[in-house]
Order: structure tokens, then C-alpha cells, then sequence
């Protein structure tokens, strides 16, 4: 795999760690601004208040997940690990690795997984 082309994954991830992080530090403001919310409102307004933090919740979770696996792929890049899949140690294609550039197994390796785990 050529350096150039890891360079500009390893860019393109830390962007995106980058938007992660503002955007986690925003929805923990507004997630605080939910529970700490002035008056109470009807039942509705408290209602639509609780879906609302659990959106932030479940959303945070989910980027959270998504930096866990930004982390680990810098760490692969710098190990001189990166685009070789975990499972059958072949290199991921590149294109894989345009599309989702934290993959870490190569697409038959995943799809052996996913079925396993159904």
C-alpha cells in the first residue's frame, strides 16, 4: 500500500475524530440543557424532553463507537498495521478502505462474521 494513500486516510480520519469530538461536546450541551430545562412544561413537553435525551443518548453511543474505532485505526497506521485485514491478514482493497476508512477486515472475512453472528 502506498504512503500517500495512507497519509490521506490517516487525514481523513483524524477530520473525522475532529467532528466527532465537537459534536459529542455539543450534544452534551444540549443534552444538559434538556435535563436542566427552566419550568417544567405539560406532560408533553416533559415527554418530548425524555425522547429527546435518549436521541442525544443512543446518538453519543454511537459516535462514541465510531471514535473507539477511529482511535484503534490511527494506532494500526502507525503500527504499520493499516488496511491489513485482522481475520485473514490479506490487504482490505482500496476501495473498502476509501469507503470506511476504519475497516479492519476485508469484505468476505466481515460477512463471515456478520452470518455468524445472526
Amino acid at each position: 500500500m502506498e504512503q500517500a494513500f495512507i497519509d490521506k486516510m490517516q487525514a481523513q480520519l483524524e477530520a473525522q475524530k475532529e467532528q466527532i469530538l465537537k459534536s459529542l461536546a455539543d450534544q452534551h450541551s444540549e443534552y444538559k440543557k434538556i435535563v436542566e430545562g427552566g419550568e417544567p412544561g405539560d406532560e408533553v413537553d416533559i415527554a418530548s424532553d425524555v425522547i429527546d435525551g435518549q436521541l442525544l443518548e443512543s446518538l453519543g453511543r454511537e459516535a462514541s463507537n465510531r471514535l473507539t474505532m477511529i482511535n484503534n485505526t490511527l494506532e494500526r497506521i502507525k503500527q504499520g498495521k493499516y488496511g491489513i485485514c485482522l481475520k485473514c491478514h490479506k490487504e482490505i482493497p482500496l476501495e473498502r478502505l476509501e469507503a470506511l476508512p476504519y475497516a479492519v477486515m476485508c469484505i468476505s472475512c466481515k460477512t463471515e462474521e456478520e452470518r455468524r453472528n445472526r
